[in-house]
């Protein structure tokens, strides 16, 4: 059972948030932002967080090779290299930002014996299961092994990053099972497809959907047939992130599918988390709402790696100093005003 953040925490903090010298609502999302990290925390005011982590869960797809995407599967391994050598997108984002980041590669289409790497790439979801049902608790328990390390770490605030080509409709199709709609409404147009690539794109989601039928009611079995390894570590990482009372700070779309997910599996875990930003896919927006999270920032990216999250970072750390050294209205107005 996950216990919610701090009711009086929250309680104490909106009530600072109304006390402070700035007009009712001046602070808008950031006082909002605030509270909430002020409940997760349990303290009023918040720390801003020193030890942000992000954790890049890295996999190969099965319907990559299906038209899904605008760039080859084989673009993932060359990808890790990058993330590796520090010389990515998320990599320079979070060198400006003050966060460390961890590649955790549990599925790529390679030979690699690290314990943390589950099968070398997961199942084209519209022909076969993405996992067997072992390798999705596997997958689960190699997430929430991150999780619990990173916290060991010091981590006050943790992120969820992805990279692989193809995970888009993996985990458009997790939202739309989550959700109960059609694929229609959940698929983008990822990395860039054309239309002819995003019809494609659609019809492999629904037909996926189709193929999974009531399995996909279970959170597990719908890891098994529609995710990948990749997308069910990170749903274990969020899950574990929030049993440990840790804040969690969403990415994209594959981030806020798999807390959608991990939602599913143990009620409780959005309270734990916060969107980082808006992506470009509609699934991700469809899930954020139902998840009752607005994105932070709105900046069109679609980088994926946990970029939008990063991105956010300062925003959740201005939010904790606002609360904190920002004079109260008490302290300012003479004692008869």
């Amino acid at each position: 059972m996950i216990t919610p953040p701090s009711a009086e925490a929250r309680r104490e903090a909106g009530e600072r948030l109304g006390a402070l010298a700035v007009p009712a609502g001046a602070l808008g999302r950031l006082g909002e932002l605030g509270v909430w990290l002020a409940a997760c925390q349990g303290q009023v005011p918040p720390a801003a967080p020193s030890n942000v982590r992000l954790a890049v869960f890295a996999g190969d797809h099965g319907v990559a090779t299906h038209g899904v995407s605008a760039y080859p599967a084989a673009v993932t391994g060359a990808m890790l290299g990058v993330v590796a050598q520090g010389r990515s997108g998320v990599d320079a984002l979070a060198r400006a930002h003050g966060v460390h980041v961890r590649l955790v590669d549990v599925g790529v289409d390679h030979e690699s014996g690290h314990a943390l790497h589950v099968r070398r790439g997961s199942g084209a979801i519209h022909l076969e299961d993405a996992l067997t049902h072992a390798e999705t608790l596997q997958a689960l328990e190699v997430g929430a092994a991150v999780a619990r390390e990173e916290i060991a770490a010091g981590a006050d605030l943790l992120l969820s990053g992805d990279l692989g080509i193809g995970n888009t409709t993996p985990a458009a199709a997790l939202v739309a099972a989550g959700l109960g709609v059609p694929a229609e409404q959940v698929v983008g147009r990822g990395t860039g497809v054309d239309d002819a690539g995003l019809a494609r794109k659609t019809a492999v989601v629904e037909q996926a959907l189709q193929r999974a039928g009531a399995r996909a009611d279970d959170p597990v079995d719908c890891l098994t047939a529609l995710g990948s390894a990749d997308l069910a570590a990170a749903a274990g990482y969020v899950r574990e992130a929030a049993r440990a009372g840790v804040p969690v700070l969403l990415d994209g779309l594959m981030a806020v599918a798999c807390a959608l997910t991990a939602e599913r599996l143990e009620p409780g875990v959005a309270a734990w988390c916060a969107a980082g930003h808006r992506s470009t896919e509609p699934g991700q927006s469809l899930a954020l709402e139902k998840l009752g999270l607005e994105p932070l920032l709105d900046l069109g990216l679609r980088l994926g790696e946990g970029s939008g999250a990063v991105a956010a970072v300062p925003l959740v750390r201005a939010a904790a100093a606002l609360l904190g050294e920002v004079a109260l209205l008490a302290e300012v107005l003479p004692p008869d005003a």
